[in-house]
């Protein structure tokens, strides 16, 4: 049995096969694989995208879902063994992971970190406790990666490109007033690496660098798939000829919990927005980020209103990637 929670767990055949079987879906009818079958959908936190795609995408599929929000419509939960539950928890995941396994066919969670200690907070307990304790597929809706956006953000680029291999792909730290989750930085670096990108991490300082993890990961992408990696902190060095330009803004790992601190650092650079004078620097490049996004935060209202900006599009790519995910795992094959 296969989960799917991290991008780094599938070879780059199966995600194009998932993304092919996206594309299918895309065109027309969306098949039967969840009939008669049910998802449960975890929320640990908002969300617009997911809940709206993964709900509609069920159902397209024959399929239900149930929507459960812990500590809200349910009830909140514990994920470490030999807790002594004598907090708010009123259920341990060991029972919650295997209730739901027995009422429904996958299982779906979103659980972003706490903001409070990196080096907790990346061992991303809360998925992997339901992938243990589980007996049915698991999917990660967004915890400190974010897969399933991975796959709408390459089958979009697929689409206006052509081919993406090679192709200069820049991800670019942008300002925002709250320190927010690395996941889709991540993501980033690890979807456009596995697919043979040419890829360029832009942030202001060493500070904003990610994770060690997805930085090793990048450079083993890179090598084993034909692209390459580098950082920078020069935005026209990082701009000039780029063919893809991915926004996302991320808090400072080195800072993580110290909010007050970091935030006299990241003010400094408000100027890293994603404006019509950097994107002339680039070969015509596409832009997108995984929304929501800030106008004029971190990208000027000439960026979104452009013909190149392709968020839209990779909104839209969630419901089919999501399809495909769900099929291949109910299917194990595709």
């Amino acid at each position: 049995m296969q989960h799917f929670i991290s991008t780094a767990d599938w070879e780059q055949s199966e995600l194009q096969s998932m993304i092919d079987l996206a594309n299918q879906f895309k065109q027309g009818p969306t098949g039967n694989a969840l009939k008669n079958k049910s998802i449960a959908l975890l929320f640990f936190n908002p969300s617009l995208r997911t809940r709206t795609s993964f709900e509609l995408g069920t159902w397209q599929l024959g399929g239900h879902a149930i929507v459960l929000e812990p500590g809200k419509s349910s009830w909140p939960l514990a994920f470490e063994f030999g807790d002594v539950m004598d907090g708010t928890a009123e259920e341990h995941v060991i029972e919650a992971a295997q209730v739901l396994s027995r009422y429904c066919d996958l299982i779906a969670i979103r659980a972003f970190p706490k903001f409070e200690n990196w080096q907790q907070d990346r061992q991303d307990t809360v998925i992997k406790s339901f992938a243990k304790y589980a007996s049915v597929p698991v999917i990660n809706m967004e915890t400190i990666t974010h897969p399933c956006q991975e796959l709408a953000h390459m089958q979009t680029i697929q689409e206006k490109l052509g081919t993406q291999k090679n192709k200069k792909y820049v991800l670019t730290w942008t300002y925002h007033p709250k320190p927010l989750n690395t996941a889709v930085a991540n993501s980033s670096l690890l979807i456009a690496s596995k697919f043979g990108m040419d890829v360029t991490l832009l942030c202001p300082t060493p500070d904003y660098l990610l994770d060690d993890r997805y930085m090793k990961l990048a450079v083993e992408n890179s090598e084993k798939y034909g692209g390459s990696f580098q950082v920078t902190h020069d935005i026209e060095e990082a701009y000039s000829g780029a063919e893809v330009i991915y926004a996302k803004s991320w808090g400072s790992l080195n800072y993580f919990g110290n909010w007050e601190q970091e935030k006299l650092i990241r003010e400094q650079y408000k100027h890293f927005i994603v404006d019509q004078q950097k994107m002339a620097l680039t070969n015509s490049a596409i832009f997108s980020h995984c929304l929501p996004l800030r106008r004029n935060i971190k990208a000027t209202d000439e960026v979104m209103d452009s013909n190149y900006c392709v968020a839209i599009d990779e909104a839209e790519n969630r419901l089919h990637v999501q399809k495909a995910v769900m099929t291949q795992l109910l299917t194990q094959k595709i």
